[in-house]
């Protein structure tokens, strides 16, 4: 297990919330079978007061990722701290996207067995992306819900892909022309292809090596007959300009960039690194 402070020490994480008000402080988890994310806003100030990450060597069972955000909250004094909200970010591979003119809740597992592997008692759920008439169906993390249940009672969880979906389509401007939105983190990778404020593709893909990553990005591209040469392709997430992915991505897309987020703005980091705070756990708050 390799873990990320991300600029606070575990005192100055602890100090903060040990003197945690409820009325002011929010708390947005990410859950993934390869990792952990949690941060602190403090809505007084609009404030990312605190923040960590825990990345895992290897693709952990639900089971053992119950246990390992057992021990950071325990460690961090999290599950001593009081909010006034609490979201968690289910992130997996296990969803399907239904659109909501054909959407029944009494079908989940119909929608889902074609695209995921999925058990007989799964719990299933679904999200609703508000105003572009999107359900996500998907799998979440039962025994994480019911363990953040017993700590701070009712709360919001939604997937990952929602998240996403829903920011980028709000920031995303009008135009004629489609743009594929790369995202990465931890050996994980989300596209989502946007045109005139409608979605055409959303997928996740697991991969490990850049070329695995640009043959996702490529293949997308052609199933969508989208030229490699016009199309707008922005990346992401734990990227940046002249690394090795986005230098391979450069050998074959022309007009490639790095997004900067544009609602980052809003929000104050403090000693944080904005940077740092991944993408979904900071538009959940």
């Amino acid at each position: 297990m390799e873990t990320g402070l991300l600029s606070m020490t575990r005192k100055a994480i602890n100090s903060i919330l040990e003197n945690s008000k409820s009325e002011f402080h929010k708390l947005s988890i990410q859950v993934s079978l390869n990792g952990l994310y949690f941060c602190v806003l403090e809505t007084l100030s609009n404030t990312i007061i605190a923040s960590q990450s825990v990345t895992f060597k290897n693709e952990l069972t639900p089971y053992a990722v119950h246990k390992e955000i057992k021990q950071l909250f325990e460690t961090h004094k999290v599950a001593e701290a009081k909010f006034s909200e609490v979201v968690v970010i289910h992130r997996n591979n296990l969803f399907s996207l239904v659109p909501k003119t054909l959407f029944n809740k009494d079908e989940l597992a119909n929608y889902l067995k074609f695209n995921a592997k999925i058990l007989a008692n799964d719990h299933l759920d679904y999200d609703e992306i508000n105003n572009f008439d999107i359900v996500n169906v998907y799998v979440p993390f039962v025994n994480i819900n019911n363990y953040i249940y017993d700590l701070f009672g009712s709360f919001e969880f939604m997937h990952h892909g929602t998240v996403l979906i829903q920011t980028l389509l709000n920031s995303h401007h009008n135009s004629n022309d489609p743009v594929c939105y790369v995202h990465l983190f931890e050996g994980n990778m989300d596209i989502t292809v946007i045109s005139q404020k409608k979605l055409l593709l959303y997928n996740n893909f697991n991969f490990n090596t850049k070329e695995d990553f640009i043959y996702y990005i490529l293949f997308t591209l052609e199933q969508l007959k989208l030229d490699t040469q016009t199309t707008k392709v922005k990346l992401f997430g734990s990227i940046e300009e002249g690394d090795d992915h986005y230098n391979l991505c450069y050998q074959f897309i022309k007009d490639i960039s790095i997004f900067i987020p544009s609602n980052s703005g809003i929000y104050h980091f403090g000693d944080l690194g904005k940077d740092s705070i991944d993408f979904t756990v900071l538009n959940a708050l």
